[in-house]
């Protein structure tokens, strides 16, 4: 093998051709000819002046927070990783000379690699050097991805140097779990994903309107203990996390989208004498959606909230929400007789401006930092300013450039994932990738994807992550290395692929296949939301569609919801508007497969969708037949020979294997298709098409019922 000194080196600056198979790319790349390899004889070597430090003093910084993993458990964890990899179980020992094939991992300050970056060498030893344990967390990283990525034994990896740092302090993935409960084997295997791929802070949107997911025994009745994420949870996750090297950062949401606080303690804008109304908040929306800023109880309630539960975590931010205040509140006569007696406030932007520096003084005593989500600042408030280290989380334009004067900002806004038919909203991955260039700014600390779970509360939680997975990753390439990209994002893509999942991630559940019932009815009759989570909306807003078979209940929209009507068993629900739906979030179902409705149609539209998805859907009329049939997006339209009726109830029944579909109108066989597509269990309706009528006993079957069994459906 030749000598470092005789190689041949192939530098690879940013935007070079032909990246190594690493996600996200090094900032500084130079190959060499010929491969390193692993062998039995492998040892992982550590320094034992510096065994059990996790950083030196110059790789210290406050963000994204202090590592706490020691290079001695970080070179154990790495002989277990690189063991479920390769089959090698490299043997961690100090103080050794290293060898070719070995791997050295080193704290050190040469070169001022700063809090998170590194210095990869892999053409004799692997070395890997940094100031933290952090950027040697990062360095194995690379070194793992490139063994995942080499055929066969996975035992080699390519000859190359890298001086990597990122490009941005803060790269986060956030998660609505306040309308969502995530299960925590979910949350550990994106805790694995974000630290393989450098990101380095997880949000947990903690508190909505509809939910509140952490349980002390301080607060009975705040949150349901099933639903709910006890300190032990929390303690579990914080040490997985760290362990990643990510930051596991709360979210409240205070004083708006706290429907489940206020009522749980009376402290909400509807409660007490002299109430605020409808008039006074979103439309959709009770006023007990915002918590009562006016009161010394509300706002004391606040801050012992706030307090209990940022001693709860040891990340440096804390999320209080604080958006989306509806500035016709300051109409409310409550609202208008404080203002008129305090002497520091005359605004409802000094109101809330004030309450937020209420509760940042209880952040800020717990020795963490403060973030909200940006839209205070559109208030007017001449008395009051926002505390100048408050970090916003700006959500709204393009986040090109720091919007917020006098703060930190964390860029969220172009990577909402919102996937319900009414926001639509979606990472647009090639924009990430071909065009978006993170802010460097000295007060742009960061990027996030963020989820929301509007309207899908109860989705499974690989629906979401079928949205946010590839979105993800880019965020990673990008606000790791702001470089312009030097392949398409197909070719990302098919690098990621070759990488895969990091060692650990478990399989997602597969949930066993129904027989001999139904798998899901929705029955559209009324229904209260189940345990753990609190309705916020005002009447006839963000109804429940129950599931009495499985565990997929859906609600509707913010406006243009379907209307109950009396329907053929019970209760039915009235569709009359393209944004009429409802939300599931189920993932979809390989045939067999049925489905079997009750449906009054009302008038004819180009295009009526009964069940969709990101792949497919069931059709009420199809678009340019008007006839009963199904899609597979992007690839074809069928239809079946019959025409739904108006104003007469019908039963439609779709029965589904490989290949072939069959529908039955009132228990007859109308005729097949040569062509089938899994059931879309995303939502009823799409975002531009829903039906038009009745819609009843909506039921599915994880099998292909025979023609008597759709004859005695009725």
């Amino acid at each position: 093998m030749p000598s470092a000194q005789a190689d041949a080196p192939r530098k690879e600056p940013a935007g070079a051709q032909d990246p190594p198979d690493v996600v996200p790319r090094p900032t500084d790349w130079t190959t060499y000819e010929g491969r390193t390899s692993l062998t039995r004889a492998t040892r992982i070597l550590i320094d034992p002046r510096t065994a059990r430090s996790t950083a030196l003093p110059s790789g210290r910084a406050e963000l994204p927070g202090p590592a706490r993993q020691s290079v001695r458990q970080l070179a154990t964890q790495l002989r277990t990783e690189i063991e479920q990899i390769t089959g090698i179980s490299p043997r961690v020992t100090s103080g050794a000379r290293p060898a070719p094939g070995d791997i050295a991992l080193t704290l050190t300050d040469r070169g001022d690699p700063g809090a998170e970056g590194y210095r990869f060498d892999s053409r004799g030893p692997v070395r890997i050097e940094a100031a933290s344990t952090h950027g040697l967390f990062y360095g194995t990283r690379t070194l793992l991805h490139l063994l995942r990525a080499t055929a066969d034994d996975h035992r080699e990896v390519p000859r190359a140097t890298a001086d990597d740092r990122p490009a941005q302090r803060i790269r986060m993935v956030h998660l609505d779990a306040g309308r969502k409960y995530w299960q925590l084997p979910y949350l550990e295997n994106l805790i694995r994903r974000m630290g393989d791929q450098k990101l380095n802070t997880l949000l947990l949107h903690l508190s909505e309107s509809e939910g509140f997911r952490l349980y002390s025994p301080k607060f009975p009745g705040l949150a349901d203990p099933d639903h709910s994420y006890s300190r032990a949870d929390i303690e579990h996750l914080k040490a997985f996390a760290a362990r990643h090297h990510v930051q596991l950062m709360p979210g409240l949401e205070l004083p708006g989208h706290a429907t489940v606080i206020s009522e749980a303690f009376g402290i909400g804008f509807g409660s007490g004498p002299d109430p605020c109304t409808p008039a006074h908040t979103h439309s959709h929306l009770t006023p007990d959606w915002i918590i009562d800023m006016t009161s010394e109880k509300a706002v004391a309630k606040s801050k012992e909230i706030v307090a209990e539960f940022a001693g709860w975590f040891d990340a440096p931010l804390f999320s209080i929400g604080a958006e989306e205040v509806p500035g016709q509140l300051a109409e409310c006569p409550r609202v208008k007789d404080y203002l008129a007696s305090a002497p520091d406030v005359s605004t409802l932007g000094d109101l809330l401006n004030r309450y937020i520096n209420t509760l940042d003084d209880v952040v800020t005593s717990r020795g963490r930092r403060t973030a909200v989500y940006n839209g205070s600042e559109h208030l007017p408030a001449p008395q009051q300013r926002v505390h100048s280290p408050v970090v916003f989380l700006t959500w709204e334009g393009t986040s090109a450039e720091p919007a917020v004067p006098g703060h930190d900002e964390i860029a969220i806004g172009p990577f909402y994932d919102t996937p319900n038919n009414y926001h639509h909203k979606y990472p647009d991955e090639p924009w990430m990738y071909d065009s978006w260039a993170p802010n460097t700014a000295p007060d742009m600390l960061g990027s996030g994807v963020t989820n929301w779970a509007d309207y899908n509360f109860w989705a499974d939680d690989g629906y979401f992550e079928q949205h946010m997975a590839g979105a993800r990753a880019i965020l990673a390439d990008r606000a790791w290395n702001r470089s312009a990209t030097p392949d398409t994002l197909a070719d990302f893509r098919s690098r990621a692929a070759r990488v895969g999942d990091p060692p650990g991630t478990t399989p997602a559940p597969v949930p066993p296949r129904v027989e001999g019932r139904p798998s899901h009815h929705w029955t559209f009759d009324d229904a209260s939301y189940p345990s753990g989570w609190t309705y916020a909306g005002s009447p006839g807003n963000t109804i429940l569609a129950e599931d009495k078979a499985g565990d997929l209940p859906g609600t509707s929209y913010i406006i243009d919801n379907p209307t109950p009507v009396p329907g053929v068993l019970g209760q039915a629900w009235r569709f009359d508007s393209d944004r009429d739906g409802v939300g599931f979030g189920g993932l979809d179902l390989a045939e067999p497969w049925t489905v079997s409705v009750r449906v009054r149609a009302s008038s004819r539209t180009p295009d009526q969708v009964l069940l969709s998805s990101k792949t497919g859907a069931l059709k009420l009329m199809q678009h340019g037949t008007g006839k009963v049939g199904f899609t597979r997006y992007g690839t074809a339209d069928h239809s079946f020979d019959h025409t739904l009726p108006l104003d007469r109830w019908t039963r439609l029944t779709w029965v589904a294997t490989k290949g072939h579909t069959t529908l039955y109108v009132d228990g007859e066989r109308v005729g097949s298709v040569p062509a089938s597509i899994p059931l879309p269990l995303r939502s009823i309706g799409t975002e531009s098409a829903s039906l038009r009528g009745d819609l009843d006993d909506l039921m599915t079957w994880d099998e292909a019922l025979s023609p008597e069994e759709i004859a005695r459906l009725g």
